[in-house]
């Protein structure tokens, strides 16, 4: 039987790659699952070497766009029952594989687990006591919904459309993907097996915690899409944002007082943000190891934080004021053949006749690279009038695959119009199959075709419709359309702009 799962892994190419793919390699269960490496660094020139062979990997870019579109990228290539992520910079225990399998094993039997987590160890120095940076990362070991080490089935990705976007670093990612599968508050869908990775601390410099409080901007969109209560729903601290407003308050009361010549209440608001910051600088010092080095980096980071963490609030709160749900990537995206990917030459049966659209094969291209699967639906009626014979169209139809790519599926009605069948456009019957073949539902798949009858066949199945006009579609057909695009490109481009449903309908004039 062939794994239940496959391994997406997001990758910046660091040396802890070699690690963790000779750490599968050496598993005590030989891996028989596929491995998608995301390839996700920005303008890199090398390819990706992942070290050791004898393991089914395949390399796809992510496009440097961060961890949540690397990972969205990899599901979506994926076309197993589950998907498990796992970090590059983890180190899977030697029985990780056998174990995860067992673990997939008790998640099918229980019908209501979405997800599977593993557990994480995070090793810290036995000689001293933990930095700041090595304490924040031990964090992990206890965190839920850590994607570190952490399977999905494909299916609740699918339905949720995967990991919202604007997330664009490591960070709550993970715990809004969680909150939107598991919700309705069943957050017990998401279960807890036994295997295990090790996920070391990476090295920091002085100004690594300043960095984070970017993240608090990440926290303002999470209590957007999920209300002021999300840290106890995902087992979060509310952190210090009140305390660092104050201090910073303080600061800037104390500027404001000296540049006034207020000098009381410059001094106030000096000795408040002094003491303030001086209690957040001996709460982080006094767990650590209190050598030169790290008392520098925390006094330093102290005075810096507040300010910071403040700003960065405020951004978030700003800039996500608007946001709505995500609704992410459809799974699959189908075409009419004639007039929309090729030129529309009546009754073609001869493959030499085959001649793409402008931009087809890079559009079909974007879509493919996004792990989104491409099919084409067609009414060939010439096969119902006599005209074509079924393999003059299937030779038509590989003459298009090999000029524009592969397809998911090619699926054609050979009736004419007066058969009353249920399969030709504008009946919904071709776009029906298609979507039972591939297992996608109606929601996550879209159509594109040249005339109004690729439309009404996609309202009937439930699917949303670009229409792409051309000289021969009927001015109504373009009234009526619920989105229009000029060209196949600008099509394929409004389908991967709309991740949040909020598209409007574009003029193709």
């Amino acid at each position: 039987m062939s794994a239940p799962t496959t391994i997406v892994i997001p990758t910046l190419g660091r040396p802890s790659l070699t690690t963790l793919v000779d750490a599968l390699a050496g598993q005590t269960l030989a891996v028989d699952a596929a491995i998608i490496l995301v390839d996700d660094r920005r303008g890199a020139t090398e390819p990706l070497e992942p070290g050791r062979t004898g393991l089914d990997i395949t390399v796809v870019s992510g496009g440097g766009r961060g961890p949540a579109h690397a990972r969205n990228v990899g599901w979506r290539h994926a076309r197993t029952p589950w998907v498990s992520f796992l970090d590059d910079d983890v180190v899977p225990d030697g029985d990780w594989y056998a174990t995860l399998l067992a673990d997939l094993d008790a998640a099918e039997d229980d019908d209501g687990a979405l997800g599977s987590a593993g557990r994480v160890r995070v090793p810290l120095p036995e000689d001293r006591r933990p930095t700041d940076w090595e304490r924040g990362t031990a964090g992990l070991a206890t965190a839920r919904w850590i994607t570190a080490d952490l399977s999905y089935r494909r299916s609740a990705l699918a339905r949720v459309g995967g990991f919202d976007e604007r997330f664009p670093r490591a960070f709550r990612e993970d715990a809004d993907l969680a909150l939107r599968i598991t919700s309705g508050g069943n957050e017990d869908a998401i279960v807890t097996g036994e295997r295990r990775i090790t996920h070391p601390v990476r090295p920091s410099d002085d100004w690594a915690s300043l960095r984070q409080q970017a993240g608090n901007a990440d926290d303002m969109l999470m209590r957007r899409l999920h209300g002021a209560d999300w840290h106890q729903r995902a087992g979060e601290q509310v952190g210090r944002r009140p305390r660092h407003l104050l201090i910073t308050a303080a600061a800037a009361l104390a500027l404001g007082g000296a540049v006034a010549r207020k000098g009381t209440l410059a001094a106030v608001g000096a000795a408040v943000w002094a003491a303030g910051t001086a209690e957040f600088a001996w709460r982080r010092i006094a767990p650590g190891p209190r050598d030169r080095d790290e008392v520098r980096r925390m006094l330093l980071t102290s005075m810096t934080i507040p300010p910071a963490a403040t700003w960065h609030t405020a951004r978030g709160l700003v800039g996500h004021r608007d946001a709505g749900p995500w609704r992410g990537l459809p799974e699959l995206v189908l075409f009419d053949r004639d007039g929309t990917l090729v030129r529309d030459v009546p009754y073609n049966g001869d493959p030499s006749r085959v001649e793409p659209m402008p931009g087809a094969r890079a559009a079909l291209d974007r879509l493919r690279g996004e792990g989104i699967r491409v099919g084409v639906v067609s009414n060939q009626s010439g096969i119902g009038r006599g005209l074509l014979t079924a393999e003059q169209v299937t030779a038509v139809n590989a003459r298009v695959a090999e000029l524009l790519g592969p397809f998911e599926g090619c699926y054609v009605c050979p009736h004419r119009p007066e058969d009353g069948c249920g399969c030709r456009k504008p009946e919904p019957g071709l776009v029906k199959q298609a979507l039972a073949e591939s297992g996608v539902v109606p929601q996550r798949a879209v159509l594109i075709g040249d005339i109004g009858s690729d439309v009404e066949a996609a309202a009937a199945a439930g699917v949303p419709a670009v229409l792409v006009p051309t000289p021969e579609t009927r001015r109504e057909e373009v009234d009526a359309a619920p989105r229009l695009a000029a060209d196949l490109s600008t099509a394929v481009e409004l389908i991967l702009a709309d991740v949040t449903g909020t598209a409007s309908r574009q003029d193709a004039r």
